[in-house]
């Protein structure tokens, strides 16, 4: 069985060209049709006058007037309607006796036969035209009077023949439709360039084509959880995608229509980001902050030959960021074990030596001393603070700042007992924000005199206090602001950057309602203070 091909729809452009050209056709035909009406009417109207005039002509000729009163009219008066229908190219020119009687004819044999047409008013001394068929045929003709001492003495009639005018405009009209046909032409030829130019664009598609990759467009964009939003050359939202607008912390807004036409200036993002997004240079993996989440950015062009616009990605890391954080704070707890269990088997032979040389008390001396400090260090922690995930943390980072050289203790003010902390402040907030701070607070006392670290963690009414201090060199005031921003360091940038510990320890205290300062520390470094509220609501309670 044979199957018949469906013929391809037309592209786009070829439907256009086809429409334009039909459009085009119609409108050059209506202005022939309305030209040809006019020119006829024109015509018609330019032969009555014409016919009037010759008419008009003869009647007041005074040789005319002689010619009649003679014997024979005919004879002067042939020749002379002859020739004024030559020079005046009328079609013909009759005079005849006021009764209607032709004394002039072109056929010579009607002369002397009655006029074939109306002539009383003429009679009564009017002139007027009309169309009427005669032995000529159909023509347009004039009537007027000679009149001699208030009395009508003869008749004259001139007319052009309705063929001969239908001549005259069919000439007009071939004129027209031939400028016509070429002004179709000429729009044709453009009407081609152009939609071939249109072609070239759409690559050919057809409007199908492009209404379903519209859609498949649409559906993808919508679809993807990155977040993709593209910026024309003004730096202007083009487009952006749902997951766009809720990484970038505008999707409460009424919808993407808001935003296209904005200026990235205007979204109110943080400046590090905002500026990003406004370099003409691109951007690969940048990491950036907003008010709750951790981005990671890329950025390229869009260019062909000269600059369109910028085409962005978005890839949330916020929970990658947070893993990445407590698996560097696994890292550092493994590190200190290590160090604890190498520390912990010299200590062993030393006692196993000293048991080998006799000395069993000198052994069980040293033992206890060793067990006692290790079991104070925890006791002055668990008794500060109760609750296990800080617990946890200030021991792990006791042991990381031992190794560095540097001294944390739990100050005595703390006083933080298990239970305390909502069900919305997460144990990963408190990694993020304690954690970050003691790094930080380590990696300056570190090399200090009496290099020591100091955190505070306590309950005060409806809030949580957590402080750091640290015998580093401070924070200088013109850099209170600064500190907290992503990429700012005084310390040499490590493979992977720095500057982020801080940023991220501000945006979780923001995201809690919290408050995040830094003053000079009484020892003279910098001591960083944290308030959190202690209400239900806040974090995973909103």
């Amino acid at each position: 069985m044979r199957l018949t091909v469906l013929p391809r729809p037309r592209s786009l452009a070829g439907q256009l060209f086809a429409m334009q050209a039909v459009l085009l056709a119609l409108v050059v035909a209506g202005y022939a049709l309305f030209t040809f009406v006019s020119d006829r009417d024109q015509a018609v109207g330019a032969a009555r006058r014409q016919a009037t005039a010759v008419a008009r002509s003869i009647a007041d000729s005074p040789s005319v007037r002689a010619a009649i009163h003679t014997a024979r009219p005919s004879a002067t008066l042939q020749p002379y309607a002859m020739k004024v229908q030559r020079d005046t190219g009328v079609d013909f020119v009759t005079i005849m006796t006021p009764e209607g009687i032709r004394w002039t004819h072109p056929s010579p044999q009607e002369i002397g036969k009655r006029f074939i047409g109306t002539i009383a008013p003429a009679q009564r001394g009017h002139t007027f035209t009309e169309t009427y068929t005669g032995t000529l045929g159909p023509s347009v003709r004039a009537v007027t009077p000679v009149v001699e001492h208030g009395h009508v003495i003869g008749l004259v009639s001139a007319g052009i023949k309705v063929e001969a005018i239908s001549q005259r405009i069919q000439q007009q009209v071939t004129a027209l439709f031939g400028v016509a046909a070429g002004i179709l032409a000429l729009g044709a030829v453009a009407t081609y360039v152009l939609n071939a130019r249109l072609r070239r664009h759409t690559h050919g598609m057809n409007a199908a084509e492009l209404s379903r990759m519209h859609d498949y467009h649409q559906a993808a964009l919508h679809a993807v959880r990155e977040g993709l939003l593209m910026l024309d050359a003004q730096y202007r939202v083009a487009l952006i995608n749902d997951g766009g607008r809720e990484l970038l912390g505008v999707a409460g807004a009424a919808g993407e229509a808001d935003l296209v036409g904005r200026s990235v200036a205007d979204l109110g993002l943080p400046a590090p980001l905002t500026g990003a997004l406004l370099s003409s240079e691109p951007r690969v993996d940048e990491v950036h902050l907003t008010a709750s989440r951790v981005l990671v950015v890329n950025t390229s062009p869009v260019s062909g030959g000269q600059r369109r616009g910028t085409v962005v990605t978005l890839r949330d890391v916020t929970e990658l960021q947070s893993l990445m954080g407590e698996l560097d704070s696994e890292r550092g707890f493994s590190q200190a074990l290590r160090s604890q269990a190498h520390e912990a088997a010299n200590r062993l032979h030393t006692v196993v030596s000293l048991i080998e040389l006799g000395r069993a008390e000198e052994a069980v001396e040293f033992a206890t001393a060793e067990l006692e400090l290790a079991q104070a260090l925890t006791d002055q922690v668990v008794t500060a603070v109760g609750e296990p995930v800080l617990a946890a943390l200030l021991l792990g980072k006791t042991a990381q700042a031992n190794e560095r050289g540097v001294e944390l203790v739990v100050s005595e003010d703390s006083r933080l007992d298990d239970g305390v902390l909502p069900s919305g402040l997460t144990a990963r907030d408190l990694v993020t924000i304690l954690g970050n701070l003691i790094d930080n607070a380590v990696d300056a006392a570190q090399g200090s005199a009496g290099a020591r670290v100091t955190v505070t963690a306590y309950a005060a009414g409806a809030e949580l206090v957590l402080g750091v201090s640290d015998t580093g060199p401070g924070v200088d005031p013109a850099h209170a602001d600064l500190v907290f921003q992503r990429g700012f360091t005084t310390k040499p940038a490590g493979p992977g950057g720095r500057g982020l510990g801080l940023a991220l320890v501000r945006q979780a205290v923001t995201r809690l309602e919290g408050t995040l300062t830094v003053a000079e520390a009484e020892e003279g470094g910098a001591v960083f203070e944290v308030r959190l509220p202690l209400r239900t609501a806040v974090g995973g309670g909103r």
